[in-house]
């Protein structure tokens, strides 16, 4: 394929500060509001996560977003011993990238993390679909396996240990929180001048500034 040759002119919208106003954290709830309401994007809460080992050699994968805290920290949930799991023991901070495409918006989100506590990790775990559960006890995530068979045994083993609708949290799995101290917004323009807009910790606030494309 000609890559070279792939391209798009943007001309879905555009990001003035007087609409984009001084709270961040208020921006990104319309955004994503926008993406879902729009039924265009599949899924409007899937976020790539980057991170990094002690090294500082980074990683990224697609995760979902499943809470926008009262105090504006992006939520996921996980397996604790995965990868990232690993990577945010030992360098707790980290960066999210949402991209709507049919809106020809992303933002940026870069923070440090702690981890939720046992009451809000069950709390959310107790609304996900059995099989779900199911499969957070049956995968030990990103360690290796010898086929589809093997993981497939796993987790039937695991729906057999744990019968009925009541299965508990596995001790390895929980959530995240990234405390944003910088969130970036970019909205497409025509002949790439694309608006950027960039809030960061200022006190109790926020500053905003707007970056060159």
């Amino acid at each position: 394929m000609a890559y070279r040759e792939m391209r798009r002119s943007y001309r879905e919208g555009e990001l003035a500060e007087a609409a984009a106003g001084d709270d961040p954290v208020a921006l990104f709830r319309g955004w994503i509001q926008e993406a879902q309401d729009s039924g265009a994007v599949l899924e409007p809460n899937a976020m790539a996560l980057a991170t990094a080992d002690r090294d500082g050699t980074p990683s990224a994968r697609m995760v979902l977003l499943k809470e926008v805290t009262a105090a504006g920290a992006f939520v996921f949930y996980t397996n604790r011993e995965s990868r990232k799991g690993g990577e945010l023991g030992e360098r707790p901070r980290a960066a999210l990238v949402f991209w709507w495409e049919p809106l020809e918006r992303q933002v940026r989100v870069e923070g440090d993390v702690a981890p939720t506590t046992d009451a809000e990790t069950a709390d959310y775990y107790a609304t996900r679909p059995r099989e779900s559960r199911i499969g957070a006890w049956a995968s030990r995530q990103s360690r290796p396996v010898t086929g589809r068979p093997e993981l497939e045994a796993q987790f039937h083993e695991a729906d057999a240990a744990h019968p009925g609708e009541d299965v508990p949290v596995p001790p390895w799995w929980g959530g995240y929180r990234v405390v944003p101290d910088a969130i970036e917004f970019w909205q497409g323009r025509t002949g790439r001048m694309h608006d950027r807009l960039r809030y960061e910790r200022a006190g109790d606030g926020w500053s905003r500034v707007r970056l060159q494309p």
